[in-house]
C-alpha cells in the first residue's frame, strides 16, 4: 500500500477545508474523533455543531457499535449513529497496520484536538496515545 498518497482530509492546492460552509465559534478547529459508542461521538458532535471540522476515524474490522442501534434507513446507519455523528466526515483506518499508523500521524499533524475513548492501555498498544502521536 502507498503511504505517500494524500488522504481525503489533507489540504491540497485544489481544495479548501470547507470552513466557508461552517459557522460558529469553532470554525477553523480540526478534531480527530477516534471514539465510539455514545460519550465520545456525542462530545465531538457538539464540537461539530459549533463549527469544528470533525473527522471520525473507524476501524475496518470493528466500526462504531452504534451503527446498528435504532431504526436504520440504510443498513449500518442506525439512528443513534447518525445522531451522534452528525456533521462529521468519516474515514476508515487500520491503526494496527504501519500504513494506518502513518496516515493517522499525518492527520494528527494537522489536527487541533484528538478524542479517543479506548479502554486503558489500548491507545498505547496501538500507538495512538499522546506520547506516540506528539
Amino acid at each position: 500500500a502507498r503511504t505517500d498518497a494524500r488522504l481525503p482530509f489533507e489540504p491540497s492546492a485544489a481544495s479548501s477545508s470547507g470552513d466557508a460552509a461552517r459557522s460558529g465559534p469553532l470554525v477553523g478547529v480540526r478534531v480527530l474523533d477516534m471514539s465510539s459508542v455514545v460519550a465520545g461521538p456525542w462530545a465531538t458532535a457538539m464540537l461539530a455543531d459549533q463549527g469544528a471540522e470533525v473527522i471520525k476515524i473507524e476501524s475496518p474490522t470493528g466500526p462504531d457499535m452504534t451503527r446498528g442501534l435504532g431504526p436504520a434507513p440504510v443498513p449500518g446507519l442506525g439512528s443513534m449513529y447518525m445522531t451522534a455523528n452528525r456533521g462529521k466526515r468519516s474515514i476508515t483506518l487500520d491503526v494496527q497496520q504501519a500504513e494506518g499508523v502513518a496516515a493517522l500521524k499525518r492527520l494528527v499533524a494537522r489536527a487541533d484536538v484528538v478524542v479517543q475513548n479506548y479502554r486503558p492501555g489500548v491507545a498505547e498498544r496501538l500507538g495512538g496515545d499522546y506520547k506516540a502521536l506528539s
